[in-house]
């Protein structure tokens, strides 16, 4: 297979870590090239993998047939319909943009261009949650079955996400509530509403979802409780039976890599409705801004 040249569009610690790390490795992807806005900040991220640092976003875009976003939201909301527009297959963060509208037109974008896109909701990519996906059931619950989300995590106390700002000022809502929903979305049945949202001031995010056939979810999530190891869990309980997990991956450049596989598989195959493609993530920002919206 022909290898697939990647740009990367961003500098800070995930691009680095996950991103460019994974592209960097993998057998059939290739790190052709990184731009930021500081260009420093690109060279550094680009040191050891052969990347060239480009110094525009679009001489980004003209020299790559893939991008990569690494970047907060409102970015990613303004650069991705660009890459789109040149005819570019994305591999996109969560949310897609800063706002339900500019998502839509993300989405909107990448269904016109007919071009591939991946949302980086790398818990469907890892080994073990596949196997817990794999053992649900088909078709939505019923009413008799309830399921439960929880994701506690000092990560917003201190280390390399403590001074983001889109995550500060939105805390653990858009950064892993899209992972907990998607995957409650799956086991229970496609989410039809938010029935109940709360705010708290030390960071606590609790909500209340509604599923197609009648079961209901709720979830609880903080990225500023003292405890190490993170406390995860995804559950379903009740008429169509017991589905526990507890297991994450502890290096998301593993699954990033089972991403970029079947990402490339796609691309060669034409493929432009994947089950994380753009439309996945923009049915998860309409459920984080029900939220948002109801938590006043």
């Amino acid at each position: 297979m022909q290898r697939l040249r990647m740009g990367l569009v961003g500098a800070g610690p995930w691009a680095s870590t996950v991103h460019a790390a994974a592209i960097a490795a993998h057998p059939v992807a290739e790190l052709a090239g990184v731009w930021a806005r500081r260009s420093e900040a690109a060279a550094a991220v680009a040191d050891g993998t052969g990347a060239r640092v480009h110094a525009t976003f679009d001489e980004l875009v003209a020299d790559v047939d893939a991008v990569a976003f690494a970047v907060p939201p409102a970015v990613q909301g303004e650069l991705a319909p660009r890459a789109v527009a040149a005819g570019r297959h994305v591999v996109l963060e969560k949310p897609l943009a800063a706002d339900l509208a500019a998502a839509e037109g993300l989405e909107r974008a990448v269904a016109d261009a007919g071009v591939v896109s991946t949302v980086v909701l790398t818990l469907r990519y890892d080994a073990a949650v596949r196997a817990w996906i794999a053992a649900l059931p088909t078709g939505p619950a019923g009413p008799d079955t309830v399921g439960v989300g929880r994701w506690f995590s000092g990560a917003l106390l201190g280390g390399p996400f403590a001074a983001s700002a889109w995550r500060v000022t939105h805390g653990a809502l858009l950064d892993v509530g899209p992972h907990v929903i998607d995957l409650l979305d799956l086991a229970l049945g496609r989410v039809q509403g938010v029935d109940w949202a709360h705010r708290y001031d030390d960071g606590l995010w609790a909500f209340g979802l509604a599923h197609q056939g009648g079961a209901r979810s709720s979830v609880s999530m903080s990225l500023r409780v003292a405890t190490d190891p993170t406390e995860f869990e995804v559950a379903m309980f009740g008429g169509a039976g017991r589905y526990l997990l507890t297991s994450r991956p502890e290096d998301a450049t593993v699954p990033y890599s089972t991403l970029l596989d079947e990402f490339v598989a796609d691309v060669a195959a034409g493929r432009t409705d994947g089950p994380c493609s753009a439309a996945r993530g923009l049915h998860l920002q309409r459920i984080t801004e029900q939220v948002s919206a109801l938590a006043g």
